[in-house]
């Protein structure tokens, strides 16, 4: 079954420096049947104007990703770690028994986007850790690329739950088949252009689909376009 959210059904909320689209429940937006797709609880896309950003603040007991889509991220947090992500960088950090942290847009004159992705881990009480990776650009063209995963590598950040995250650019007319165990989730999240799914949908700019009960999907680009897909394991 695939089930299609629009872009334009989001959640806004926008500030002086913050503008933010909520997938999932978060914040000041509730809506009971809109709290996870398995072990996704949250996916923000964010716009954070220069110089502006998320003070220090506390998280515990999740696995946070942070996707830089445009523009520069800087992280610090009470662990000590620093550092400054921009397109073609992946954040992970596990926020297990309790982390500070910061996010900051350091530019003075562009705008920082990034989608924010937080996920339950397989366990609790974790030892809080951060990591960021940089993966190879030329390598998303036509080809589902991981960058988030339990087994890392060097250009693929470590998660602490059975989740992998992709990310794909597909050219017009190219056409890519994802397959996966039974029982398991897919969700796909469209950054730009157009998709086509199983030749039953179609998912246009920041639109998402929640897949269940498909063991094959097809995906075929109706433009050049930009987009993350996750395999998630089945469940709640």
């Amino acid at each position: 079954m695939i089930q299609i959210n629009r872009a334009a059904s989001r959640y806004s909320a926008k500030n002086d420096w913050l503008e933010s689209n909520f997938s999932f429940s978060f914040g000041e937006y509730y809506d009971e049947s809109n709290i996870r797709f398995g072990a996704l609880r949250v996916l923000n896309d964010d716009t954070i104007q220069p110089g502006k950003g998320f003070g220090l603040h506390p998280h515990r007991e999740m696995e946070i990703v942070s996707i830089v889509l445009k523009g520069t991220l800087k992280h610090e947090d009470s662990l000590k770690n620093s550092g400054n992500l921009q397109y073609g960088s992946i954040q992970r950090m596990s926020a297990g028994t309790g982390i500070l942290h910061s996010e900051f847009n350091p530019s003075d004159n562009e705008e920082a986007s990034i989608l924010q992705l937080w996920f339950f881990p397989d366990e609790s009480k974790l030892t809080p850790s951060y990591e960021d990776v940089t993966f190879d650009l030329d390598k998303l063209k036509n080809n589902l690329l991981p960058v988030v995963s339990p087994s890392p590598s060097e250009q693929v950040a470590k998660i602490h739950t059975d989740l992998t995250i992709y990310l794909s650019k597909l050219d017009k007319g190219k056409e890519l088949v994802f397959r996966q165990e039974k029982g398991r989730k897919i969700y796909v999240f469209t950054i730009e252009g157009e998709l086509g799914l199983n030749q039953e949908s179609t998912l246009g700019r920041r639109d998402d689909a929640r897949i269940t009960d498909t063991e094959e999907l097809t995906i075929t680009s109706n433009q050049d376009s930009f987009f993350m897909l996750i395999d998630l394991p089945g469940g709640e």
